[in-house]
């Protein structure tokens, strides 16, 4: 009986004129037929020839202060590589190391064309995963192959993502001041430049009545670590969104980031507070231990959030994408993994309405930058950007980096991410230890970010 169904699936065959060898070459004519018509290649990167990783290593550099770490993928075609950012400024050297002496040697002889596979092999190859070390090592290695292929395919990077949601790129910038006085008159100052979106900070209010804090005063602790007033700063924060409404208007967008720093039920009040004030958003109300007071924040005020700065891995923002507890989502792009996972967050954002705000920093080198910006282009759901703010040794050390322009920022149309770096020169300016990020309240109680 076996036999004779098949039989009969053969004589089907031979209806069509395909034969009892019958193929789709039957259809679409003989290889050589196929090979004359592009449109049927079976090797639709035929003529490119395979393009394997020679070495990868770490650039670190600081012409800024902050310990900037670049990825450099180095290929088998002469002249062919990619730049990448890894930088962990607290934890430079490490990150150096993870580089040099492990992904190097992971990568080298692989396809540069698979950047899939390739961050899915070094994701799952040291079984624990997740960590920031590793992390930034492969954001780093990952923006170099984004780099390294649309410098193949000779488009800028954003191209291959899909091609441009916008003209440019719009961005907040950060105004402070000793008062809130000052603050406004540097918002104002900022619009005059363009800048429709602005982050008010006033500090956290690291002085008691001018006196150090009591724990410095008893010698407990350590050196540098600082201090933070949690209820000074609670009832500060409304004060400075007042001020700044009457000086600078309705026109202007204002954010401000809580940056973890204060009780769950102190960051939901004040929040409620600032709803006359209308915020853009208010940045991470709560660290990632207390994700599950989201609920009840949602519950209490309808003011916009963004979270994510300091998220590590899928596990801490995919349930809380899905069931909406924020509104923008502020990823780590050269810490997540780089490109690859930031195109992935984007897409399952734009399915549950929040919009991307990827951390931008000083201590992001113009390489993350430039990366940022490429998903920014590409993306539908895109929020808001990070604005950058480079010193002329930095332009200097990466030629090519984006810019900014009454507000917005462009990268160059460079194929790739369209960003350099003078390796000689990125020498002279050598990495620092590591810093330490701890905040303390009066008693001495460490304040977890």
């Amino acid at each position: 009986m076996e036999n004779n169904k098949y039989q009969n699936r053969r004589d089907s065959l031979k209806m069509l004129g395909l034969g009892t060898a019958g193929s789709l070459a039957g259809i679409l004519g003989s290889a050589s037929e196929s090979n004359a018509n592009p449109h049927l290649s079976s090797n639709p990167t035929k003529g490119m020839g395979m393009v394997k990783i020679k070495s990868v290593k770490a650039i670190a550099t600081a012409p800024m202060g902050h310990n900037l770490i670049v990825v450099k993928v180095e290929t088998t075609e002469p002249g062919l590589y990619g730049l990448g950012c890894a930088t962990f400024n607290q934890r430079a050297e490490a990150v150096v190391v993870a580089i040099n002496s492990y992904l190097n040697d992971f990568c080298v002889g692989r396809d540069v064309d698979n950047i899939e596979d390739m961050w899915q092999c070094v994701y799952v190859s040291s079984y624990w995963r997740n960590g920031p070390v590793l992390n930034n090592a492969l954001s780093g290695l990952d923006q170099a192959l984004w780099d390294i292929k649309g410098k193949r395919a000779n488009m800028p990077v954003y191209q291959l993502l899909g091609g441009k949601c916008r003209f440019a790129v719009p961005c907040y910038t950060h105004a402070g001041g000793s008062s809130y006085e000052q603050l406004a008159d540097n918002v104002l100052q900022f619009m005059e430049k363009g800048f429709g979106h602005m982050r008010i900070q006033s500090g956290y209010k690291t002085s008691q009545d001018n006196r150090p804090p009591d724990f410095k005063e008893a010698g407990f602790g350590y050196n540098g670590d600082g201090y933070m007033n949690e209820s000074a700063y609670l009832r500060s924060v409304p004060k400075m969104f007042e001020t700044v409404r009457k000086v600078c208007g309705e026109e202007i967008e204002l954010l401000h980031d809580i940056h973890e720093r204060v009780q769950p039920s102190g960051a939901i009040n004040m929040i409620r507070q600032l709803e006359p004030y209308r915020p853009f958003f208010i940045e991470d109300p709560f660290s990632p231990e207390n994700m599950s007071w989201f609920k009840q924040l949602r519950q209490s005020t309808t003011v916009p959030i963004a979270m994510g700065e300091i998220f590590n891995n899928p596990n801490e923002w995919r349930d809380a994408m899905t069931n909406q507890m924020f509104d923008y989502i502020r990823c780590h792009i050269s810490q997540i993994g780089g490109i690859t996972p930031g195109m992935k967050i984007a897409r399952l954002g734009e399915w549950f309405g929040i919009k991307s705000a990827w951390h931008g920093p000083g201590d992001v080198s113009p390489v993350g930058h430039a990366a940022n910006c490429h998903i920014d282009f590409a993306i539908w759901n895109f929020g808001i950007q990070e604005a950058v703010n480079f010193s002329d040794q930095m332009l200097e050390v990466f030629p090519g980096s984006p810019y900014m322009k009454k507000g917005y920022m462009y990268v160059n149309d460079a194929p790739g991410l369209g960003v350099a770096i003078n390796e000689k020169l990125a020498a002279k300016y050598p990495i620092k230890k590591g810093s330490n990020w701890q905040i303390r309240n009066n008693d001495g109680t460490i304040i977890r970010p």
